[in-house]
């Protein structure tokens, strides 16, 4: 079995992000580096918020995350605050100026009370006109019909640091509406199971999004369908939105 710290550095194998060359990097970086303090929900192990630092931002930087063997991988930079917590916890009254939420994690937010009352406690960690910034998959380019070991783009190969051959792959196990329940295997390369870590996932649309926002007390400021700034659209992956509190 994969202990939880393993999965966490797993993570950091599948998810690559201190990398310049990532579409993903090219959007947010200039977002954060222009920013005087961020708070990034969902920040795994940390590793966008640490890249900041290496660039050089002064400014105050803040790490949320509810997985505590992924805030212990975050934990090893001192000049990060990091704190274990899932969105609904901001912490309120702290007056950040950006507030992000990276890799889809929106998504994990399953029903309307959660989104509700996440987006209401990262509404009041900002300043007046400050900006929340995250991403989702859209909906119509129905990402999760290609979650499956049968498709060669969805499985995952990869040595870990103790030198172990490693295969991770999606499989659906149920949609109900516009959630989305499924589970990753990690795997030996003879198909030994490691470990089984099971999500569920919403998709929501704009018209849903926006009017999530603007109860919460956002506005809508740009909206793009992929990583180079290109509108949204029926077979474009991603939904990404920056809103301003209002």
């Amino acid at each position: 079995m994969y202990s939880d710290a393993e999965v966490a550095a797993l993570y950091d194998l599948l998810n690559p992000w201190p990398d310049a060359r990532l579409p993903e990097d090219r959007f947010y970086s200039p977002l954060i580096m222009s920013a005087g303090s961020v708070l990034d929900i969902g920040c795994g192990t940390g590793a966008m918020l640490g890249l900041a630092r290496e660039r050089g931002h002064r400014g105050r930087l803040m790490g949320l995350d509810p997985d505590r063997a992924a805030l212990e991988r975050a934990r090893r930079r001192g000049d990060v605050e990091w704190v274990e917590g899932v969105a609904a916890e901001a912490p309120r009254g702290e007056g950040f100026e950006l507030a992000t939420m990276t890799g889809r994690a929106f998504q994990d937010l399953v029903t309307d009370d959660d989104v509700r009352a996440s987006l209401a406690a990262i509404h009041g960690a900002l300043r007046r006109g400050g900006r929340f910034v995250f991403d989702t998959r859209n909906p119509r380019a129905r990402a999760w019909e290609g979650w499956s070991a049968a498709n060669p783009d969805d499985v995952a190969e990869v040595v870990d640091a103790a030198g172990r051959a490693l295969r991770y792959w999606h499989d659906v196990d149920s949609v109900d509406g516009e959630v989305v329940t499924f589970h990753g295997t990690l795997a030996e390369p003879d198909g030994t199971v490691l470990r089984v870590l099971r999500e569920s996932v919403r998709f929501l649309g704009v018209p849903a999004l926006d009017g999530f926002l603007a109860e919460a007390g956002f506005t809508v400021e740009e909206r793009f369908g992929d990583w180079g700034r290109e509108p949204v659209t029926d077979r474009g992956r991603e939904i990404i939105t920056i809103a301003r509190s209002r």
